[in-house]
């Protein structure tokens, strides 16, 4: 079969077949391709969309990269199930099954030390979120709202009005207070963030904090206060699971968010 080589992973030998309608990218089902102690888990994808040229155009096209992370996921999540892959980033590509073997060649003291240190474990994601606090334009507009309801309903009954400031320093006053609240507020979340890490660190092998998620990219509500992935043998997983369950109602106005099990993306040493 023509065409060039998409690798998603390199992993140990695994007795396991993986499902024969799975399917990764461009729609073709992943091969094994075998190199001394290793597997390269692979698929043939074309060179109008792969080679250099074409694929860098399609990198800036956030449909075709979606499609293509979903795809070279799905694959990953398969082979999570069966053993303990060390996934590639996205888009790695040889011309053909000798160059991947090459590559295997080069770095195959770097794969065998990794594998063995990811081998029965994988990564979980925890992310705390603090609600946004109402601002005093908020309010505004939903007592504004409630106005407006109440004279459109006569049976309704009216909200009660906020206390207004009667002065420019009880105003100031106002907004001094409202401030410190704010303050307050993520004070709380983080040193809530940081004694669950704490904890949840107890049951990891390796951790990793990574940056807060933008907003307008996640679309998630909130202010993401912690981002962390850990690394836990699978026994531990239950354990680990029921463990960030039993937080999620400790504090008022911060969301926790677990995902996974995943293929340790954050542990492999691979550019994501």
């Amino acid at each position: 079969m023509s065409g060039l080589r998409y690798v998603y992973a390199v992993c140990r030998p695994f007795g396991t077949p993986l499902s024969a309608q799975l399917t990764g990218v461009a729609g073709v089902p992943p091969k094994q391709l075998t190199h001394h102690g290793l597997v390269a888990v692979v698929g043939h994808v074309p060179e109008e969309d792969f080679a250099e040229r074409p694929l860098r155009a399609h990198l800036e096209d956030l449909d075709w990269l979606s499609a293509t992370a979903r795809a070279h996921q799905n694959v990953i999540d398969a082979l999570t199930v069966v053993t303990s892959p060390l996934p590639l980033r996205l888009a790695t590509v040889f011309m053909d099954d000798s160059g991947v073997r090459t590559m295997m060649e080069q770095r195959e003291e770097t794969f065998l030390r990794t594998l063995d240190r990811l081998d029965g474990r994988v990564e979980w994601g925890v992310k705390v979120y603090a609600e946004s606090p109402e601002t005093p334009e908020t309010s505004a507009t939903v007592d504004s709202a409630a106005g407006t309801e109440s004279s459109e309903n006569p049976d309704a009954r009216p909200a009660p009005s906020p206390v207004k400031p009667v002065s420019g320093r009880d105003y100031l006053r106002q907004r001094r207070g409202q401030r410190r609240a704010h303050e307050e507020k993520w004070e709380q979340a983080e040193e809530f963030s940081r004694r669950l890490h704490e904890t949840l660190s107890g049951y990891a092998e390796d951790t990793r904090i990574h940056a807060p998620q933008n907003a307008a990219l996640s679309h998630a509500p909130g202010r993401n206060v912690l981002n962390a992935a850990y690394l836990v043998p699978r026994s531990e997983s239950e354990a680990f699971v029921e463990l960030v369950d039993r937080t999620k109602d400790d504090s008022p106005g911060l969301r926790v968010e677990l995902t996974g099990p995943w293929a340790a993306y954050s542990f492999s040493g691979e550019d994501s």
